[in-house]
This record gives C-alpha cells, sequence and structure tokens, in this order.
C-alpha cells in the first residue's frame, strides 16, 4: 500500500509592488538621485558621518575618497569646539576678574575718610585696583554766573570747558571704549603718554551739577574694545557719583 506522499508547501503570495516598496525602502540609484540633487545634505546632517561605513582608498579616474572627507570634516568639527571652548571658558575667566576688580574699586571709594582721600582714592588706588595706569577725573567747570566750589589741587583731577563731556561721549551714550590711540591731554592730564585704550564713562554725579567722567587709560592698545560689556564700568561710575554727591551734600 502506497503511503500518501506530503503535499507541497504552497508558496505565499508575493506582496504588490508598493507593499514591497514602503517595506525595502528607496533603492540605491534613488538615494545617489538624490545626494546628486543636494549636494549639501552631510553638511545638514553631519551627525551621519558618524555612522557611515567610509569606503576603501582607491586613487582613480572619478573616485572620491569620502574616508577623507570624513575625517577632515570631523577634524575641522572637533578643532571648532576646542576653539570655543577655550574661548568661553577665557572670557568667563576674564568677566570674574573684572567683576572682582570693580567690587574692589566700590569697596575702596565706599571707605573714604573724607573727600580729598576719595579724590585720592579715585586718581590713585584704582588705577592698581582696575589694572589700568591712569585713572583720573574729568570735570567741567561751571559757567559764569554760577557758583562754583574751590578747584581741589590734585593732579588727577582735569578741569574741562563746558560742553566737552557732550562732546566726546555724545548725547545717548554713558560709555566710551577706545581701543587704540593716543590719549586726550584734556582728560589725562600729564599721564596722557601712557595712555593707548580707554574707558570714559559719564560719572552722574546730580542733576544740576556740573557734567563729568570717569577715565580709565591703560598703556595696553586693545585693552577696551569696542562691543564689550560696560555694566561694570557704569555701575562703577554710579557708585562713584553717589559718594561724591553724599560727601558734596549735592541735591539729586
Amino acid at each position: 500500500m502506497d503511503l500518501p506522499q506530503d503535499k507541497p508547501l504552497r508558496p505565499s503570495l508575493p506582496a504588490s509592488e508598493p507593499e514591497a516598496r514602503v517595506h525595502a525602502g528607496p533603492s540605491a540609484d534613488e538615494v545617489v538621485n538624490y545626494l546628486t540633487r543636494h549636494p549639501d545634505f552631510l553638511v545638514k546632517h553631519p551627525e551621519l558621518v558618524a555612522v557611515l561605513a567610509p569606503p576603501k582608498v582607491e586613487r582613480g579616474d572619478r573616485v572620491v575618497d569620502m574616508q577623507h572627507f570624513m575625517v577632515h570634516h570631523q577634524r575641522a568639527e572637533i578643532a571648532t569646539l576646542k576653539t570655543q571652548q577655550k574661548n568661553l571658558i577665557a572670557t568667563t575667566r576674564a568677566n570674574l576678574v573684572g567683576q572682582a576688580r570693580v567690587h574692589g574699586a566700590v569697596l575702596a571709594i565706599l571707605g573714604a575718610k573724607s573727600f580729598e582721600n576719595l579724590i585720592q582714592i579715585v586718581t590713585t588706588d584704582l588705577a592698581a585696583l582696575l589694572d589700568a595706569d591712569v585713572v583720573t577725573l574729568a570735570v567741567e567747570r561751571q559757567a559764569s554766573g554760577q557758583t562754583t566750589r574751590p578747584r581741589l589741587p590734585h593732579p588727577g583731577v582735569q578741569i574741562l570747558e563746558p560742553g566737552t563731556v557732550a562732546e566726546v561721549l555724545g548725547p545717548e551714550r554713558d560709555v566710551v571704549l577706545q581701543t587704540d590711540m593716543r590719549g586726550d591731554p584734556r582728560l589725562f592730564g600729564d599721564g596722557v603718554g601712557l595712555v593707548r585704550s580707554a574707558a570714559l564713562i559719564r560719572l552722574p554725579v546730580a542733576s544740576r551739577g556740573p557734567a563729568g567722567m570717569l577715565c580709565i587709560g591703560t598703556r595696553k592698545p586693545g585693552k577696551f574694545q569696542t562691543g564689550q560689556g560696560t555694566e561694570l564700568l557704569t555701575f562703577l561710575a554710579r557708585a562713584l557719583g553717589i559718594t561724591i554727591s553724599a560727601w558734596l551734600d549735592l541735591p539729586d
């Protein structure tokens, strides 16, 4: 008696073409065509460089060394990140040092024992506290007919003609940073030869008082640069202005 033979398994029906395309993904030719139309694809998606397998280095006609491209791209990106990190660290440290210097200067101003001692601190001690070479107080003389106060016989105080502060700072600015220049003798007096970079800050003493400036100069070009933050310098000048007004009992 013949044994029944097993029937062959029925092959599964092939998936329809649209379904097969969905599961299989784009063909190699489609990928090539897409990358050809979008040559900056890897530039916009640099993360793919880390997962792509580089081709073998072969020299010949119409052969592009993708491995060299990817290595060069990664090295350039790493170098850029390292540079940004170093700049950020350097900027942070410089800001902290500058903040500590300004805070020390304000404390010295607040600790003055007299008005004359305050002027001496500003025009002598602040240069060392702020890592500068020259610090002066430049104050406009009052116009004729107004009550004037005696001029202090101190070399760090510069008496300006009326309108000089507006000429130097302008009507809208409270701080001017000069990067590489020769100092203005009107502002720095005998110390003008030491000035190659300067910070000039409006001195808010009193609304009815004479206009003035706190002038900080250094012999190092580029010490002060346009674009630097000026909040600390403004804070220093504001603290000094309030202290001067208090010692001279000037109205707000």
